[in-house]
């Protein structure tokens, strides 16, 4: 027995039209009535055809022995039928099915091997498009089963636990019932969909699933999804698909199916000019705001509207919408929906340019794009079945849908679309879409400042279905919700960042019309500097779990602090907190100086540039200055009331940070000839903080600085101004190290509770969170990859893209308490408690 959904009410209530039911002998069974539906007559997909007046049928069932069974539930759904209110009939309905299910269990005879483990069994429906059915869930130590009551699509569906890839909770009739599975990592449609009775069933077998999943599948969230478009390493199609996924949108459910932007506005010219902004939709906008004149009278509307008010009244994406643009590949979708008919022959999905010239001007119609514009499949713009769709008030029968003027044919079409979902344009203007549809434009006041306002119970949380008493109300009231359709669940409360948008090619794929790297500021076979340098870093990340311990000695009395090497790689400078600043010679292999400048431990060093001189910060609350060249302490700044933590420089510009809770940005240059006249030191801004700082770094232009601070603080300052541009409580404890990525995107902290935090710098969104069982003391990083150095003395190879650890490297026997990278990323100097400092390379 096959359950409709209540979008299909009325469908259903028209087919119960017979008026009795009786056995015959053997298998045979016959059915009286006065209305008769035939559906899909010939086996030939068309309108549904009713005969009226008295009748009888007879039917043959293939097993014998389930006549009498079949004709009590064809009699039961009968007398249900027949019930005067739709609350009562649903009720009815849902007991005899819950009868059903209660008489049976799942056939353990199904399993794969006698040896499986049964884990849980539980009652359920899997869902497909207008249709859930029911039967019995059984997942054991290695499959996942489904066993329908009436064995169809087949007798048991069986999914292999190794095999999932990716599970989803899932709203269902807006309740949290559903379970989705999938075995691949980019397919748009699921291996299954599952609707259970009780949310406590589907949550025990989602944590089944995901304890399993955790030994061999990264988990991944909208921000670490996030992070890898940004970075290039999704397209925007696979990026839109998973974020789909995540707001419960999903292909078996057609009130919730994915929704997928129009990025195209040009559905006239004889050729498509993806370089040409003008050609593309203005995507920071929603549909219903794209004309200004049409959205001057909803607003008008709207602002005469009583409470609550909405500016739409219909949605970007409803089951309605979506079989619109798949009738000729789902017909019979359509024909349940609408009761047997197809949709007015000049309403029907006939023409491109004349479906989006109704987006823009029609009264009610707001409708976005799905997922098959941008796929490989273009049989939903054929008529392949030869469906008789009607005939058009031109007299023209609908056939297959009129393409653009520049696509040669349906597959030409998606291919351009595909091209300008990922063009440099989309790129560039994605995120403003996403924050209409999954992000922080989607509800509230932000929401009424785009246009973008839909109706109440289209919002997740809209209505309480359970504090509806009146079952016909509550049956309508869901009726009205999945007919309508419903917005994404909002995955974003914040701004979403831009993409970051490659300098020498394009995003989009190479084809013959679109100039993909006119972009390129040189012409193929010339390779500047820049390049080379680049190219040698990303060879030495690519090759960075190949690092190997080349040499090491003991130079220190206590844990190592800081590290700075000369330009040409020959002194080596290292700062600990035995109060000493050593300088260590890579050639000779020999120590040749040592400095104490107090009795109080030194926290960091760096040289400034000519190599003259070494600055290093103190717990004396002082700065030290020391002549390289003269052999002695040139200056001394003291310009804090606590432990100075952390110095940087840039430009004639020192940075230096406090357990006073300051940062202090000092201009000036040391005197060059140590005398009797110290350096005057000009304070230009002070960046004050509540709690103690523990470390800062710079961007690459020195335009902004990272601090962190003692409880978990990540501050991020615009230098330019001095001011806060974001503050992000991330971590449980002190924060150890922060740094930018080489393109000042993204912000990378580590902190005592364990955690690799990725915070990006536009919105200061957190964007990536991943745990470790040990602190990370300090780490290099270049955007996708870091180089950690652990409280247990290993360095960590992390993928942050793919959320996991690449590699683990033993080296000190204490914690890794500081680390230097050269500029080629192929030579790597740490530092730890054990006292050892320690030279890597790359062998590759």
């Amino acid at each position: 027995m096959e359950k409709m959904e209540p979008i299909n009410t009325l469908q259903r209530q028209n087919l119960w039209v017979f008026h009795s039911f009786s056995v015959r002998s053997g298998h045979l069974v016959l059915c009286g009535g006065s209305a008769v539906y035939f559906i899909k007559e010939h086996n030939i997909v068309a309108p549904y055809k009713i005969e009226r007046g008295k009748m009888e049928y007879v039917f043959q069932l293939e097993v014998s022995g389930k006549v009498e069974d079949v004709v009590e539930t064809l009699l039961q759904l009968h007398r249900a039928s027949c019930l005067d209110k739709l609350g009562d009939q649903m009720a009815m309905i849902t007991a005899i099915l819950q009868s059903r299910l209660a008489r049976t269990s799942f056939d353990k005879n199904r399993f794969q091997s006698v040896s499986e483990k049964l884990h849980m069994e539980c009652k359920a429906e899997m869902v497909t498009p207008l249709v859930t059915n029911p039967g019995h869930v059984c997942i054991t130590d290695t499959n996942l089963y489904f066993q329908p009551l009436n064995g169809y699509p087949k007798p048991v569906v069986q999914i292999t636990l190794q095999d999932v890839r990716r599970i989803y909770k899932r709203r269902h009739g807006l309740m949290p019932l559903g379970l989705e599975v999938f075995c691949t990592e980019d397919d748009l449609c699921s291996d299954i969909y599952l609707k259970f009775y009780e949310p406590q069933d589907r949550d025990d077998l989602y944590f089944y699933i995901a304890t399993y999943l955790e030994h061999h599948v990264a988990e991944h969230t909208a921000e670490s999804y996030m992070l890898q478009w940004q970075r290039g390493h999704l397209s925007n199609y696979q990026y839109l698909l998973h974020l789909n996924n995540l707001a419960d949108r999903s292909c078996n459910d057609l009130s919730q199916y994915p929704v997928f932007p129009w990025v195209i506005s040009d559905y006239s010219s004889p050729e498509l000019d993806l370089s040409n902004p003008a050609t593309f939709r203005d995507l920071s906008k929603p549909v219903g705001a794209l004309n200004p004149e049409r959205l001057e009278r909803l607003l008008t509307r709207y602002q005469e509207m009583p409470e609550p008010k909405f500016m739409y009244g219909s949605h970007y994406s409803s089951p309605g919408y979506v079989l619109f643009y798949l009738v000729r590949i789902a017909p019979e979708y359509m024909l349940c929906l609408q009761n047997g008919r197809f949709d007015n022959a000049d309403r029907m999905f006939n023409s491109i340019a004349e479906t989006w010239k109704n987006c823009l001007d029609g009264a009610t119609d707001f409708k976005e794009l799905i997922p098959e514009f941008y796929d490989e499949d273009a049989s939903f713009l054929i008529n392949s079945l030869k469906l008789d769709l009607g005939k058009r008030q031109g007299g023209q029968m609908v056939d297959d849908v009129e393409l653009p003027a520049w696509a040669s044919s349906p597959q030409d079409f998606l291919q351009k679309n595909k091209d300008a979902l990922e063009s440099s344009y989309v790129s560039e203007h994605l995120h403003e879409w996403i924050d209409l549809i999954f992000g922080y434009k989607q509800k509230g006041s932000e929401a009424i400042g785009a246009h973008n306002v839909f109706h109440p119970l289209t919002y997740e949380g809209g209505v309480d279905l359970n504090s509806i008493e009146d079952p016909d109300d509550k049956v309508a009231m869901l009726t009205q919700i999945l007919e309508f359709g419903q917005t994404p669940k909002q995955l974003f409360v914040t701004p979403h960042p831009r993409r970051i948008t490659p300098k020498f090619k394009s995003l989009s794929q190479a084809s013959s019309y679109n100039a993909s790297m006119t972009d390129s500021p040189v012409s193929p076979g010339e390779e500047s500097f820049e390049d080379l340098t680049e190219e040698s870093k990303t060879l030495a990340w690519n090759n960075i779990t190949k690092l190997q311990l080349h040499e090491q000695y003991k130079i220190h009395k206590e844990a190592v602090t800081g590290i700075a090497v000369s330009c040409n790689g020959s002194s080596v400078f290292t700062t600990s907190q035995d109060s000493t600043l050593k300088m260590f010679s890579k050639e000779s292999k020999m120590l040749q100086r040592s400095i104490s400048f107090s009795n109080m431990a030194l926290s960091s060093c760096l040289l400034l540039p000519g190599d003259t001189t070494v600055i290093s910060s103190s717990w004396d609350n002082n700065v030290y200055f020391y002549s390289i060249a003269f052999g002695r302490r040139q200056d001394t700044l003291m310009g804090h009331d606590d432990a100075v933590s952390k110095i940087c420089w840039h430009n004639d510009r020192l940075y230096s940070a406090s357990w006073d809770s300051t940062v202090k940005v000092w201009s000036g240059v040391p005197a060059e000839m140590p005398g009797t006249k110290r350096h005057q030191f000009d304070l230009l801004a002070e960046l004050e903080h509540d709690v103690s700082v523990n470390t800062i770094n710079l961007n690459a232009v020195s335009t902004l600085l990272v601090s962190g601070t003692k409880e978990g603080l990540v501050n991020i300052w615009d230098l330019t101004t001095a001011t806060l541009l974001h503050q992000i409580s991330c971590h449980s404890g002190t924060v150890c190290d922060a740094a930018f990525s080489p393109d000042s995107r993204h912000v990378l902290s580590t902190g005592v509770d364990g955690c690799l935090n990725v915070i990006d710098v536009q919105t200061g969104m957190l964007i990536s969170s991943m745990a470790s069982e040990e602190p990370q003391r300090c780490f290099v990083w270049d955007g996708n990859s870091v180089l950690s150095g652990s409280r247990t003395g290993e360095l960590l190879v992390w993928d942050l893209l793919g959320a996991k650890v690449s590699e683990r490297i033993q080296g000190h026997t204490g914690a890794v308490t500081c680390i230097w990278m050269n500029e080629q990323c192929s030579s790597i100097i740490t530092g730890g408690e054990d006292r050892q400092v320690m030279f890597w390379k790359l062998q590759y």
